[in-house]
């Protein structure tokens, strides 16, 4: 096998729930909707997907604004889908909503990030583009002077 492995593991619960755990040793609870056996205790597995595709496309947007010297304090991705009426249910359309807060944000620097994410770097939204349109729209805010970004070690 050529390429980068990935690795992960998911173990029955008991009726539609599964606990997962990442090749990186983090576990997630992972549940049914209740109309098809579940207990809504975890996430949905389409929602995890849409999910770990927000966050990949903020990973890249995140990386190339700090590498394009925009001073962004905040990145938030809010993602909506639509999946197809009939199985495999596949998304079929991915809204994509960039808010970036930051000081004096360049919006070309900030659609420039957006797009070479979209087209280049995030794999998991490439994966997806196979079966879904995915549009993105961004918004910028000013962060107030002494905002400063998120603490990256939080343990």
């Amino acid at each position: 096998m050529c390429g980068i492995g990935v690795k992960t593991r998911v173990r029955w619960q008991g009726d539609v729930r599964f606990e997962g755990e990442s090749g990186s040793g983090h576990r997630v609870l992972i549940d049914g909707a209740p109309e098809h056996g579940g207990g809504n205790a975890g996430m949905r597995p389409m929602e995890m997907l849409l999910m770990g595709a927000a966050a990949c496309t903020a990973f890249d947007v995140v990386l190339i604004l700090g590498k394009s010297r925009q001073t962004i304090v905040d990145c938030v991705v809010d993602a909506d889908a639509t999946r197809a009426p009939t199985d495999p249910k596949v998304f079929t359309h991915i809204a994509l909503r960039f808010t970036v807060t930051g000081h004096d944000l360049d919006r070309a620097a900030v659609e420039r990030a957006v797009a070479l994410s979209k087209e280049k770097y995030c794999s998991a939204t490439i994966m997806l583009g196979k079966t879904a349109t995915i549009e993105a729209t961004i918004e910028l805010v000013e962060a107030a002077r002494d905002a400063k970004p998120p603490r990256a070690n939080m343990r």
